[in-house]
């Protein structure tokens, strides 16, 4: 394990939190299909950016006790000035560890409730593929202080074993 990693005194997320426009869609999403627990549920009123806003925020716990928060506006100009629409990328995403059981039974879910994994994914210029690779590159070499070497895909095995041997998993 590198010696920042080391060091750190952080010791878990607390949560990330993301706008959403429907809490009742978000919420069957990642407490029935995923099965995350919605652990809480409250709304406020604060004086952000010289107005006061109404909102609604919820959490979905993880075992480690983090979460997923979500919050909801309830006029729809506030909606649209802090929840513009996301541009279409495989980048934002949230990556979740899972044992095989559960991700059987996850996928399970998601498929009996219809989604596929159809659909076009989004052209991305090659300066966004190449910055993309130096960043995780970098990333992999300060985490596990060996030099990154590409391999065969898919990569899942080869990256956990040096993960493991560094001490990081």
């Amino acid at each position: 394990m590198s010696e920042t990693v080391r060091k750190t005194t952080i010791a878990r997320l607390h949560h990330n939190a993301w706008i959403t426009r429907d809490q009742e869609a978000t919420r069957r999403f990642y407490e029935d299909l995923i099965g995350l627990p919605l652990v809480a549920t409250w709304s406020e009123t604060d004086e952000l950016f010289g107005a006061e806003r109404v909102y609604c925020h919820t959490f979905f716990g993880l075992a480690d006790g983090s979460a997923l928060a979500f919050f909801q506006f309830a006029n729809e100009e506030d909606q649209a000035l802090f929840g513009p629409t996301m541009p279409e990328t495989p980048f934002s995403h949230i990556a979740l560890k899972v044992d095989r059981d559960t991700q059987h039974e996850v996928s399970k879910r998601l498929a009996d409730a219809g989604y596929t994994g159809d659909g076009t994914p989004p052209t991305l210029p090659d300066e966004v593929w190449k910055e993309t690779t130096r960043r995780y590159a970098s990333a992999y070499e300060r985490l596990t202080g060996t030099t990154f070497e590409p391999g065969s895909y898919p990569i899942g095995d080869r990256l956990v074993n040096t993960l493991t041997a560094a001490g990081i998993l």
